[in-house]
């Protein structure tokens, strides 16, 4: 079993920025894609952002792009989101996701791993 925990959300106004991380158990986590993905009342969960295993191929939601930065960092087990430019309607619940496969998946059904969620906060 993998073990995910995300951090670093919280409450900012619109303009500012935050980071995410995806914290994950287990030195295979590594070989892994990771997905973040966001969900906010009313609407369906949606992928934000996605990384390979290798971190040398990416995927950005089309409201995103240009403002969030998806990395990862192997040694540390860690995969990051950078979110710049927040606006209010980024507010959701934003949840790591890791599939077992090297590759980047957009979908939910991809992945098999999740943490718990951590909740984003936009004011106007």
């Amino acid at each position: 079993q993998v073990h995910v925990v995300e951090s670093g959300g919280g409450l900012v106004q619109a303009g500012g920025s935050l980071r995410l991380s995806c914290a994950a158990s287990g030195r295979t986590f590594s070989t892994y894609g990771t997905g973040w993905f966001r969900q906010a009342p009313g609407k369906e969960r949606e992928c934000v952002a996605a990384i390979s295993r290798s971190g040398l191929t990416t995927y950005y939601g089309d409201s995103v792009k240009g403002r969030f930065t998806i990395s990862r960092d192997n040694a540390k087990n860690t995969v990051y989101l950078q979110m710049n430019s927040l606006k209010t309607e980024d507010t959701a619940d934003y949840y790591c996701a890791i599939r077992g496969d090297a590759g980047l998946g957009r979908s939910p059904s991809d992945y098999d791993y999740w943490g718990q969620g951590t909740q984003v906060t936009v004011s106007s």
